[in-house]
């Protein structure tokens, strides 16, 4: 991941690579994002390799970003839609969890008709594919998300995040970065991955009324819903800094 030679590596001596799966900001190895470019820089890889460029954003999509998707990288948009091209396309794209606002099981898989007719009829079976009731609750929750302006509240309430924890790390010991875009965020806990500090921060956290999730031992995530607003982004930064300041050594 994030390592454009090592992928080249790969793909030019192995002519068997059919496709390259990657997540645009890993989410469960800690809300890691990539360097600027590498996600275009790969997906042209790919182009060269005849290699399908397939785009893991179960976590990342539908606004969670600031963006209505993270491939959608630093484009222009006025309304952070990609109204515009993307900066990357990808050949396949990998949805779910949000692509229903969180109310109904769902996810999706988006491809262009070369790929997709690949598939032919009788070659795949799904017992719950193109169930009605959910995919009427995706067509009404990404209706929200565009109505609600949802990607533009989160591109700006991550932009605050982290500006405010940026203030806060250098006070405070136990604490070593924040990353992230958007509504996606973690903060690196400056102990090991062995540790059960991050886990211990995060009780404490669920005591003080806030709840986030620890990952390897020395990561917390943070990804609050896209309906919240400045104010209450304001009272989880204050839960989080005074919870830190609980284990400042």
């Amino acid at each position: 991941y994030d390592n454009l030679s090592a992928l080249e590596q790969a793909l030019k001596t192995n002519r068997n690579v059919a496709g390259f799966l990657v997540e645009p900001i890993q989410g469960e190895a800690g809300v890691y994002v990539p360097s600027e470019g590498y996600l275009l820089k790969a997906k042209q890889l790919c182009e060269e390799h005849n290699v399908l460029f397939i785009a893991d954003e179960v976590q990342t999509g539908i606004a969670r970003t600031g963006k209505l998707l993270a491939t959608c990288g630093n484009c222009s948009c006025t309304d952070r839609h990609c109204s515009k091209a993307p900066e990357v396309k990808p050949d396949i794209l990998v949805l779910g969890k949000a692509l229903s606002g969180g109310a109904y099981p769902i996810s999706g898989v988006l491809a262009n008709d070369a790929i997709m007719e690949v598939i032919r009829p009788g070659s795949h079976g799904s017992t719950f594919g193109g169930n009605p009731v959910a995919a009427a609750v995706g067509i009404a929750a990404l209706e929200v998300v565009k109505e609600e302006g949802l990607a533009e509240n989160a591109y700006q309430l991550g932009e605050l995040f982290r500006e405010e924890l940026n203030k806060f790390i250098p006070t405070c010991s136990v604490v070593k970065s924040v990353r992230g875009k958007g509504l996606l965020n973690a903060i690196l806990i400056n102990d090991t991955e062995e540790s059960s500090t991050a886990w211990d921060i995060c009780l404490a956290l669920r005591d003080n009324g806030l709840l986030a999730k620890p990952t390897h031992g020395n990561i917390i995530r943070f990804a609050p819903p896209l309906v919240m607003n400045r104010q209450q982004l304001l009272e989880c930064v204050d839960i989080i800094t005074k919870t830190l300041k609980e284990f400042d050594k």
